[in-house]
């Protein structure tokens, strides 16, 4: 007689261990997350300064951020621009970096470890501080140039032209997370697929883009939707080494929003910047998601 499989049969205990185990996180996902969110969404429609009872008011703090508002254009204006530069410039870092560590070399281990390092720390209030001091005047920056007799008036930060370059090379600093996560992919590419390429005489830039990059571009799309997301969100560089300055020019968005509600106590108004904020951050989701089609390869594809 052939032997049956035996069923596997669930008990209900097993789903009580299991919203057991999840029960931690589901806590903090409601009331870290989901009730703070919809208070915010309540308050967005209000006018409210954390002193007195909340009056709802409509969608007037919406009309007023894109109507009567210039600090809000300019606030967006930087972090859109902070977004387009340091996204394809920390991304293509990355997988420059990647691609040198997925070669056999000695203490590959410790250049791995100290290409992620900055990742870690790039963004604390100590490295922003570093940073400050750098570029600052009497900084390091400074004292290079008049050693090669480059006369500076005015420290990079000082200057409206310079200063978000200085925040954009902080946040391309910041690019071990994206690396490590090129670098895995690179790892899962078929080597015979290059073994064919060499056979045939292709030579490595058509190698690249024709094998490294298309298969890769599953995990561009990850890391260019997680960069995004990040970048809309800058605050610590901005806060910290320019508070905005000079002359608006760092004012990156979500430090106006920081601004609005804990300097003016204008909590109605930027918990509507907060959801303008979730808003654009959807719709670039959005375009990515709709138009990955056209360029990103999946393998369980058929062509």
């Amino acid at each position: 007689m052939k032997n049956k499989k035996k069923k596997t049969v669930y008990k209900p205990i097993d789903n009580l261990v299991g919203y057991l185990l999840l029960g931690p996180w589901l806590l903090g996902f409601i009331g870290m997350w989901l009730v703070p969110a919809v208070i915010s969404f309540y308050y967005s429609f209000t006018d409210f300064n954390l002193l007195n009872t909340p009056r709802i008011i409509g969608f007037s703090n919406y009309m007023r951020a894109f109507t009567q508002d210039e600090t809000f254009v300019q606030a967006l204006k930087v972090t859109f621009i902070y977004v387009l530069i340091l996204v394809p410039l920390r991304l293509a870092f990355a997988l420059f970096v990647a691609m040198l560590l997925n070669k056999k070399h000695k203490f590959l281990g410790l250049y791995r470890t100290l290409y992620y390092v900055p990742s870690i720390i790039g963004g604390s209030i100590a490295v922003s501080v570093v940073w400050k001091q750098i570029f600052g005047n009497k900084g390091v920056m400074m004292t290079l140039l008049s050693v090669f007799g480059i006369g500076q008036n005015m420290s990079f930060l000082g200057n409206p032209k310079t200063a978000l370059s200085v925040i954009i090379l902080m946040g391309v600093w910041q690019f071990g997370s994206s690396m490590l996560i090129f670098l895995s992919a690179l790892k899962q590419i078929p080597y015979t697929l290059y073994e064919s390429a060499m056979v045939d005489g292709a030579k490595p830039h058509y190698t690249f883009l024709k094998i490294t990059l298309p298969m890769l571009t599953p995990t561009i799309f990850f890391n260019l939707i997680l960069q995004i997301i990040n970048g809309f969100r800058v605050f610590t560089e901005s806060y910290v080494i320019t508070d905005g300055g000079p002359l608006d020019s760092t004012l990156s968005y979500v430090l106006y929003l920081y601004r609005r509600a804990f300097t003016f106590f204008d909590m109605g108004y930027s918990c509507a910047l907060a959801w303008i904020l979730v808003a654009i951050i959807a719709v670039f989701t959005a375009i990515l998601f709709k138009t990955q089609k056209n360029w990103v390869y999946y393998e369980s594809e058929e062509g």
